[in-house]
């Protein structure tokens, strides 16, 4: 045990992997995370397997595709079967311990049906010591506030701002000043715990959850107007939300149910209804979260600096929009939903790797499982990412990235967008992409091929391209097939015999 290291899990809700300086954004500045990954490995290529919250969490945390952990929305409980990191550690003689959230949903068959837990989406993942909260409705974080005179009457419009006078998206700042966001409040009580640590005989695992830069797009000054909503990369997708909308079956609902407000305290309407220039606004405040997150995350490293056996994750749980294709939040097929960062700092590591093979969320729970040295307690889909880390590239990898989208509450909502036939079948939506090119499977509906990984192309080019069709038709397939759940097909029952 003296021998494994400190480990720090930290995730920055629906932070886009694009958006980071370091892989060479032109406008959003990171200037921690830039210096950090100068010791540590930059996985440029890292997907998370599914979307939103909940599913993609799970797959973090178990290293499962969503076709086998099934936990399809929010709320959709995860089966109380799967091992996970937190259990892993416990295992391995740590004490988890988790500042901010996992937005597990228990296993209902494990809890009475009286049990509040069964209440909510945001339950703790099974394994894990909580020393701070830290849900979507900021309790914790808003009574912190109180203490620092602020008027709990006016909390239910906390992150509210004035509007600017012919402005639809008002860049004016919220009444909480940059060192009293949730985001300072979780690192101050980390680094609290953190100083009580030393002298500890044993090493400490923690993960640190950070709510932002999810919504509501709201950032205190100088954040606020850091960036120039004139400036940054052109967004992607159609010349109209109509054009775009035309594309697919699954564009088309997501357009419906998206509404500004989910973005935007107090707005109204649907996000289709946009100008460009709402929508550059919106980014333009979602880049200040990012570095103001980054602000926070230099206080975390420049105190772990000093310890030299800690390894430390940073990532996010999937990705956002952020006015790309006309949409806002997360979902569909569109890669900007779930490429996100992944960066690790290993104290056995080279310095500066960067590496360009196309990883998944579901690999973090392996790599995790190699550096605990322990075995899992189900087979994890993906794979771990330990040879990355000193500068190798495994023999056999996979040759493109796979993300799942469940569209049963999509075809629920909005049925007119749909063929009947899907109220038959579960509805999936599996994503395999390439270098140049992105193949989409939807049940009942005939699959698309966009090239370019859809960034600037909606055109389907499946009749132009039957071979590229073909060839991801039998890769997911294949795919498939290679994940059913090997945890007792491996081994026959004599093999525990005596154990």
């Amino acid at each position: 045990m003296s021998n494994r290291p400190n480990i720090l899990l930290i995730t920055a809700d629906q932070w886009r992997g694009d958006c980071l300086g370091t892989v060479g954004h032109p406008v959003v500045r990171t200037p921690n995370l830039d210096a950090f990954a100068e010791n540590a490995t930059v996985f440029e290529q890292h997907y998370a397997a599914t979307a939103p919250c909940s599913p993609s969490r799970a797959s973090l945390y178990t290293g499962l595709y969503q076709m086998n952990h099934r936990v399809v929305r929010n709320g959709a409980p995860l089966d109380d079967r799967f091992d996970n990191i937190a259990r892993a550690a416990r295992r391995a003689g740590y004490t988890p311990t988790l500042f901010g959230y996992t937005d597990t949903s228990p296993d209902p068959r494990q809890h009475d049906p009286n049990d509040p837990a069964l209440k909510t989406y945001e339950g703790v993942l099974p394994g894990f010591a909580v020393r701070q909260s830290l849900h979507e409705d900021d309790k914790p974080w808003l009574s912190w506030l109180t203490t620092r005179g602020y008027d709990p009457a006016e909390f239910d419009k906390i992150h509210q701002v004035e509007q600017e006078e012919d402005e639809r998206v008002s860049l004016a700042p919220p009444r909480y000043s940059h060192d009293e966001t949730q985001t300072a409040f979780l690192t101050n009580t980390f680094l609290t715990w953190l100083e009580e640590q030393k002298g500890e005989d044993r090493p400490w695992m923690a993960h640190v959850s950070f709510l932002r830069p999810h919504p509501p797009i709201a950032v205190p000054a100088p954040y606020n107007t850091m960036y120039d909503p004139e400036e940054g990369p052109d967004f992607a997708g159609a010349e109209s939300a109509e054009k775009e909308a035309s594309a697919h079956p699954v564009i088309a609902a997501l357009q419906d149910v998206q509404r500004l407000a989910s973005h935007i305290p107090g707005a109204s309407g649907l996000v289709r209804d946009l100008a460009r220039r709402d929508l550059a606004r919106i980014r333009a405040l979602y880049y200040g979260m990012i570095t103001e997150v980054d602000a926070q995350l230099g206080r975390i490293f420049s105190v772990l600096d000093s310890l030299e056996n800690t390894m430390i994750i940073f990532t996010s749980d999937h990705a956002e929009m952020m006015g790309d294709h006309w949409m806002l939040g997360k979902g569909g097929y569109y890669k900007e939903s779930y490429h996100i960062p992944l960066v690790i700092r290993a104290p056995y590591a080279t310095k500066g790797n960067r590496v360009t093979s196309f990883t998944s969320s579901t690999d973090v729970f392996p790599t995790l499982l190699d550096v605990l040295e322990i075995d899992p307690e189900h087979a994890p889909d993906g794979r771990s990412l330990a040879p990355f880390l000193v500068g190798t590239t495994p023999t056999v990898w996979r040759d493109a990235a796979l993300w799942e989208f469940d569209c049963r509450e999509l075809m629920k909502r909005c049925p007119h967008h749909f063929p009947d036939t899907s109220n038959h079948t579960p509805p999936a939506l599996l994503v395999r992409m390439g270098a140049d090119w992105q193949y989409v499977h939807v049940t009942d509906l005939p699959g698309i091929l966009l090239k370019d990984a859809g960034a600037t192309d909606i055109e389907d080019y499946s009749d132009q391209c039957q071979d590229i069709v073909c060839a991801n038709i039998e890769a997911l397939l294949t795919t498939r097939l290679r994940h059913n759940d090997e945890t007792l097909a491996r081994t026959l029952v004599w093999d525990y015999y005596g154990q």
